[in-house]
C-alpha cells in the first residue's frame, strides 16, 4: 500500500518499514491540505499589507503636500511683508518691543513712531530683521497664518479694561512713554 514509487524504494532498501512510510504518506497528505488553507492566510495577509502600506503612503502623501502648502504659504506671506513694507523709518526714536521673549529695539521717525502707538502700523518679523507694515495687510496676513505680526497696539487698545474697584482707574498710564 505505498503510494509512490519513492516509498517503495525505500521499503525495499529497508531504510523504512511499514509503520513509518504510512506515516510520512499521512503527514504529507495532511501538509497538502493545510498547505492549501495556508496559501489562503498568506494571500489574505499579503493583501492586507498592501493595504496598509498604501493607507500608510497616502498618509505620507497628505503630510508632504501640507507641509509643501505651508512652505508656500509662509514664502508668499513673506513677499507680501517685503513689497508692502514703509521704507524710509530710519529716525532717532527707538521703539522696543518683544519678539521671543527678547526685547528688541528699533530705531524710527517721529511719524512712524506716532502711527505705531496709535495702531495704525504693525511690526511684523522679516526673515532676519523686521518690517513695519498698515494695520490692513497685517490683518490679512494674521487672517492666513499666525506667528508674523509682533506688535499689533490697535489689539492692546480694543482689550484694555479698567476695574471698577481699582482707585487707580482715572489715572491713565501712557503706553508711548519717553524715558
Amino acid at each position: 500500500m505505498v503510494k509512490n514509487a519513492l516509498q517503495a524504494q525505500l521499503l525495499k532498501a529497508g531504510l523504512v518499514d511499514n509503520k513509518k512510510a504510512k506515516k510520512l504518506s499521512k503527514q504529507a497528505v495532511h501538509e497538502k491540505r493545510t498547505g492549501e488553507s495556508k496559501e489562503a492566510e498568506i494571500k489574505a495577509k499579503i493583501e492586507q499589507d498592501k493595504l496598509e502600506k498604501q493607507a500608510k503612503d497616502l498618509a505620507i502623501e497628505q503630510a508632504k503636500k501640507a507641509q509643501l502648502q505651508e512652505k508656500e504659504l509662509n514664502a508668499t506671506i513673506v513677499q507680501m511683508i517685503n513689497q508692502h513694507k514703509i521704507r524710509n523709518t530710519d529716525g532717532e526714536i527707538s521703539y522696543q518691543f518683544i519678539d521671543e521673549n527678547k526685547i528688541k529695539k528699533i530705531y524710527i521717525n517721529q511719524q512712524i513712531y506716532n502711527a505705531l502707538v496709535a495702531g495704525s502700523l504693525v511690526i511684523a518679523k522679516e526673515n532676519d530683521g523686521y518690517a513695519i507694515l498698515p494695520k490692513a495687510l497685517a490683518d490679512r496676513i494674521n487672517s492666513k497664518m499666525e506667528g508674523f505680526i509682533l506688535v499689533n497696539n490697535s489689539q492692546s487698545n480694543d482689550t484694555a479694561t479698567t476695574d471698577e474697584e481699582d482707585p487707580y482707574a482715572a489715572y491713565v498710564i501712557p503706553d508711548d512713554l519717553m524715558w
